[in-house]
């Protein structure tokens, strides 16, 4: 179904998809652009590629995938909590921008062969965004470094938040280390991405992908030491490395760590415990139990949740909350049940990732970068398709009519 070669189209559906994810809530930019100006391309990249993928795609041949007949039950799911209409008309129209991320995936999945091609094209869309953010920082400092988020690097061109920003520098970083231990790539390739990323990263000061990144990258590359000696090499020196850095820099990686918050200020996660505690507190009725109040805008009290069970739990109820749950399962399993390999090992990052970000970041429950993250893990994971049978000149003769043949072969 999904062997042979993939069109270029696809690279660019997956583009559009990663812009579409971008959101629409940010820092200030240099330009001031309005938010419906945002909401219209975002939503007009998703549109259009869906209408790419359904171009590229007329036969809709697809394959099947646990992952995203989860994700289609979660629709479900998040229709029915939203036709109450609790949180009003925008939640019908949140469903309808869920409804055709997963109905491009599907699309997509034709073409999702358990290789490789889907994470170059991750890389080098979370690249380029990256890029807009190297190029805001370059021309204004002031504006990329605003006092607002506490000197933390944000979209100066794009309104992009430090979180935002700290997770597409991780998942970066972490697929090239692996296609360098694969030898899928060069270093000085490698070293274009890893290094300005690493630079973003720190700048954004952003804890919860920073863990996730050397976490997922432990889990990963510890898949692949039995069967790779770059790998145990690459561990070894990572190992030292953290050694020397927690002796020698201690106190500097404490003073970032802590971003000059107080001890009460970090125990309660910058003030997300009380926000959940005060979610987890609220009167519900069974139907909003089960099913939540309908997909909204990830937050509780005019606050953010800033977790994705909590979140997913508030919107699409406990039913929504298993299904998320058994996607991280399902895919964990396959990922554990599979051969040691490159592709594995980069689907054990970015579920990893995604699991440890989901404590202190929301969007498990609704189309974002963390469910396309986990989608690139489902391509990962897919077994390749069968190669199709060569057509032998008697099989040619006997199922090609004469009319149809470009040529008779003797």
């Amino acid at each position: 179904m999904g062997g042979g070669h993939t069109p270029k189209i696809v690279g660019t559906v997956w583009g559009l998809l990663v812009l579409n994810t971008l959101g629409s809530a940010g820092a200030k930019t240099i330009v001031p652009l309005p938010r419906s100006l945002i909401q219209m391309v975002t939503m007009g990249a998703l549109v259009a590629a869906f209408a790419l993928a359904l171009a590229v795609n007329l036969g809709l041949r697809i394959r099947a995938s646990a992952y995203v007949f989860l994700l289609t039950l979660l629709l479900v799911t998040s229709v029915i909590s939203s036709a109450h209409l609790e949180s009003g008309f925008g939640a019908l129209f949140r469903c309808a921008r869920l409804a055709l991320f997963v109905g491009t995936l599907w699309l997509l999945s034709r073409w999702w062969d358990g290789d490789l091609t889907f994470v170059r094209h991750h890389i080098r869309m979370y690249f380029a965004v990256l890029g807009s953010v190297a190029m805001g920082l370059a021309v204004a400092p002031g504006a990329a470094l605003p006092d607002l988020y506490g000197g933390r690097l944000v979209g100066a061109l794009w309104p992009l938040t430090p979180p935002q920003i700290g997770q597409y520098a991780a998942v970066i970083i972490g697929l090239t280390v692996l296609l360098v231990l694969g030898r899928r790539t060069d270093r000085v390739s490698a070293a274009v991405v890893i290094v300005p990323s690493l630079v973003l990263l720190a700048l954004t000061h952003t804890r919860t992908a920073t863990l996730g990144l050397f976490l997922g990258l432990a889990l990963a590359i510890g898949s692949l030491l039995l069967t790779s000696g770059a790998a145990r090499r690459f561990f070894s020196w990572a190992v030292l490395c953290a050694t020397v850095a927690a002796v020698g820099f201690a106190s500097v990686l404490q003073a970032w760590f802590l971003r000059g918050q107080s001890k009460e200020n970090f125990s309660s996660l910058t003030g997300r415990a009380k926000v959940w505690d005060a979610l987890l507190a609220a009167p519900r009725t069974a139907g909003e139990k089960w099913f939540g109040m309908g997909l909204g805008d990830k937050s509780f009290g005019g606050l953010p949740i800033d977790n994705s069970w909590l979140a997913v739990y508030n919107e699409q109820g406990l039913a929504g909350v298993a299904l998320v749950a058994a996607i991280i399962l399902v895919l964990g399993g396959v990922a554990l049940l599979r051969p040691p390999s490159l592709e594995r090992a980069c689907a054990i990052f970015l579920i990893s990732y995604c699991a440890i970000a989901s404590y202190t970041e929301a969007g498990l429950g609704d189309a974002s970068p963390y469910l396309l993250h986990l989608a690139l893990a489902a391509s990962l994971l897919a077994a390749p398709a069968a190669a199709a049978p060569l057509m032998t000149p008697e099989l040619r003769r006997r199922h090609i009519p004469r009319w149809a043949r470009r040529s008779e072969v003797p």
